[in-house]
């Protein structure tokens, strides 16, 4: 499969909120809505499509028809810790027809670039620990584990 990786356009945008459910392409732990999932991402890149997101960063993985397979969604902003210039993974899916092809791991590294060249020292994401394939990819790009989030239903 051909494709490659560019700005995404407006006229993109259902496209693009049509792959978030993706997001929950995994075994959620029970507690979890799978739309709670990706909502948060729906708003933001609904804000960007109204140009209302101007620190973020929207990249799509289109095949030959110029077909949407995969995304990412980047915000710009400080580092938590350090403050330092930094950017954050808000979303990267990649269709299931799309998914094992190499399309993540272009788009992740397409991210990378895209926030180095917006000035970011270092880009950010949170992965459930029980995807197993979003971490793996992330490791084999070079992601380290840092934080652990603990949640108790109450």
């Amino acid at each position: 499969m051909q494709y490659h990786i560019r700005p995404a356009a407006v006229e993109e945008g259902q496209a693009m909120v049509a792959l978030l459910p993706r997001l929950a392409a995994f075994d959620i732990p029970d507690h979890r809505e799978p739309r709670h999932l990706w909502e948060g991402d729906q708003a933001l890149l609904e804000r960007w499509l109204a140009g209302d997101a101007k620190n973020c960063q929207v990249h799509v993985a289109v095949d030959d028809a110029e077909q949407v397979i995969g995304l990412t969604l980047v915000s710009l902003g400080p580092e938590l810790l350090s403050r330092e210039p930094s950017a954050h993974l808000e979303a990267i899916v990649v269709s299931e027809a799309s998914q094992g092809q190499g399309v993540g791991a272009a788009l992740l590294s397409n991210a990378e670039v895209a926030a180095k060249g917006a000035g970011a020292a270092t880009l950010t994401l949170n992965v459930f620990a029980d995807n197993q394939r979003a971490r793996a990819l992330y490791e084999r790009m070079g992601y380290v584990g840092e934080l652990i989030r603990h949640i108790k239903s109450l």
